[in-house]
């Protein structure tokens, strides 16, 4: 049996999918922090981007890390379920409300971004 009931909509958009993209935009910024005061200055002074801008958000970060760490984690592996379980569980009827292709494309990258900054924020100590 095809069900025909849509999921509620925010701005004409899934909800599922604004939640999804909420939690990894989350993930990311706390990712960021993360990595902020040590691996992505690192990083960043490797290809020959200046890191000094940095410093502001490392004296912040710096205290609150392991925090950062698992608050991005959390949150890119709540928005990464998310958007998987919207690709693969919707059967799509004639009238749903379906997502973007730019809206999912721009959340799987935040998710790879987001997982390569907690990356670097775990690994350099």
């Amino acid at each position: 049996m095809i069900s025909t009931k849509t999921e509620p909509a925010v701005n004409g958009r899934p909800l599922r999918d604004t939640v999804a993209t909420l939690l990894t935009l989350g993930g990311v910024a706390a990712a960021f922090g993360a990595a902020s005061c040590c691996g992505l200055p690192f990083l960043l002074a490797t290809v020959g981007v200046s890191s000094a801008w940095l410093t502001g958000i490392a004296l912040v970060a710096a205290p609150h890390r392991p925090l950062l760490l698992w608050a991005g984690a959390l949150c890119l592996t709540a928005g990464a379920v998310l958007l998987w379980r919207r690709q693969t569980g919707t059967v799509r009827a004639t009238d749903a409300v379906c997502s973007r292709p730019a809206v999912r494309g721009l959340t799987v990258v935040g998710v790879i971004a987001g997982l390569a900054l907690l990356t670097i924020g775990y690994l350099y100590v």
